[in-house]
C-alpha cells in the first residue's frame, strides 16, 4: 500500500488547470438554446394543436384514436367521449386518446 502514497502526494501538487468561467456559461447557454429549438419548442406546439383539436370535438366527428381504431363520435363528455366503431358497438375513450380528426366519409370510403 505504500507505494501509492507517493502518486497520491504527485498528484496533490500538480496546479489545476485555470478555465474560463464565462466561456463554461456560454457553452452551457448555448446547450439550453439547442435543447429549446430542437426538442422543448417543437413539442410544446404539438401539444397546444393536440389541446386544440381535443377541445374542438363534437357529435358526428369521424377519428382516429392512438390505438388506430376508427369512428364517429356519439357523446361528448369533459374528460370522455363515445365513438360507435361499428353498427351498434359503442366504446368509451379519453379525449386525449384521440390522434386524428378524419374527413366526413371517411369512415364508409374504408
Amino acid at each position: 500500500m505504500s507505494w501509492l502514497i507517493p502518486a497520491a502526494q504527485a498528484a496533490e501538487s500538480a496546479p489545476a488547470p485555470q478555465g474560463n468561467p464565462m466561456s463554461t456559461l456560454l457553452l452551457f447557454g448555448g446547450m439550453f438554446l439547442i435543447f429549446w429549438f430542437l426538442i422543448i419548442r417543437p413539442q410544446r406546439k404539438r401539444q397546444k394543436e393536440h389541446q386544440a383539436l381535443v377541445s374542438a370535438l363534437g357529435k358526428g366527428d369521424e377519428v382516429v384514436m392512438t390505438s388506430g381504431m376508427l369512428g364517429s363520435i356519439k357523446k361528448v363528455d369533459d374528460t370522455y367521449v363515445v365513438i360507435e366503431v361499428a353498427d351498434g358497438v359503442e366504446m368509451t375513450f379519453q379525449k386525449a386518446a384521440v390522434h386524428a380528426v378524419l374527413p366526413k366519409g371517411t369512415i364508409q370510403k374504408i
